[in-house]
Parts: structure tokens; C-alpha cells; sequence
């Protein structure tokens, strides 16, 4: 997987839908991968593994191929289905922190997929508000925060954004517009958009 270059590896797969098939194959895939299989490979929707971090992006990639709210269901099953509370509410290996990482981020409706670009893909957020406080050494004085209006269960798909105050007409955030601090407002409904 390349995940500097999705737009290379959305080519290679003939373009948007043969990409779009490719990924709904992976979350439908029947199987067993039998009692040698690893423990990290737990927390399966088809055949993709959340508890194997390397595949912590993939549910994000629908958005670069015009599919955001696939990423906001699949994101929200993830978010819902293997992250509780219990003392086993953890699926996978923790490794470092990257379970808890991708829940934080991906709890506040953001995520990295390629953390070298400065780009961060809209999820689906679990809570109705919640604010960063920026690394003071770099951003001294700065928070960004996400709201998620009318955000619930059955609303878990972005019906629209803006970003301090203005409209936000793309899925995705830049760093340099976190790094700036402000306020990243979603509307969240029913249906998908």
C-alpha cells in the first residue's frame, strides 16, 4: 500500500469505481485465516483488521475517491464496534500508542492518513465537541476545535462544514489550517452527503 500516492493507487485501479470496488470487497470478504493467524489480526469487518495498525487508513481512503460518507460509516463501526469500555475494549496490540492514537483522532472526526502530507481526512466524530490544545513550544496559545452538531448514533454522516466560520467545501484539512487554531463546525444527519 502506498499511502503517500492514493491517487497513483486509485489509477491503478482503473479510476474512482474500480477503486470504490476494491475497497467494499475488502470490508465484505468472507474467510478464515485460520489458528496460525496473529493475534494483531482481530477487529475484522470482511477482511480488513483493525488491530493491525498498517491498515489504520483504509477506511479513510473512500473519501479520495468521492466516497466520504463511506469512510464516515466505516469510521463510526470502528469507532463504536472495537473501542468499549471492558477490560478487553481494545482489539489488537496497543504498540506505542497507535490504537489509542487513530481512536483520539478519529473520535474528533480527523485523521492523518499520510502524516508527511499535512492532510487530515473528515471521519466521523463520536463526540459532540472537543478541543486540542496545541503544543505550546510551536503554537503557543493555540487550540482547534471540532464540533459536531446534531451529532448521534443515527447522525453520523457530515451534512456540510465550515471552518472558522466559513464554508469548507472539501472532506479534508490541512495541518497549517489546525496549526492556525480555530473552530471546525459539522453539521452531522442522517443521510449521506
Amino acid at each position: 500500500e502506498v499511502i503517500q500516492d492514493v491517487e497513483g493507487l486509485i489509477a491503478l485501479h482503473g479510476g474512482d469505481a474500480g477503486f470504490i470496488k476494491k475497497l467494499d470487497s475488502l470490508f465484505i470478504a468472507k474467510g478464515d485465516l485460520g489458528k496460525e493467524a496473529s493475534p494483531d489480526i482481530s477487529g475484522l469487518i470482511g477482511q480488513y483488521a483493525h488491530g493491525n495498525e498498517p491498515s489504520h487508513h483504509i477506511a479513510y481512503l473512500y473519501t479520495f475517491a468521492g466516497q466520504p460518507w463511506k469512510t464516515q460509516e466505516k469510521v463510526r463501526q470502528i469507532l463504536t464496534d472495537f473501542y468499549t469500555t471492558k477490560p478487553d475494549g481494545i482489539i489488537g496490540n496497543e504498540d506505542v500508542g497507535q490504537m489509542s492514537a487513530w481512536y483520539i483522532l478519529s473520535a474528533a472526526g480527523i485523521h492523518p492518513v499520510s502524516p508527511v502530507d499535512g492532510i487530515y481526512i473528515i471521519g466521523s466524530p463520536l463526540f459532540k465537541e472537543l478541543t486540542f490544545k496545541l503544543d505550546p513550544r510551536y503554537y503557543p496559545g493555540k487550540t482547534f476545535t471540532v464540533r459536531a452538531h446534531h451529532n448521534s448514533a443515527e447522525n453520523l454522516y457530515v451534512q456540510s462544514a465550515t471552518l472558522n466560520g466559513q464554508p469548507l467545501n472539501r472532506a479534508w484539512l490541512r495541518h497549517s489550517e489546525v496549526a492556525a487554531g480555530g473552530v471546525l463546525d459539522l453539521e452531522m444527519g442522517p443521510k449521506t452527503n
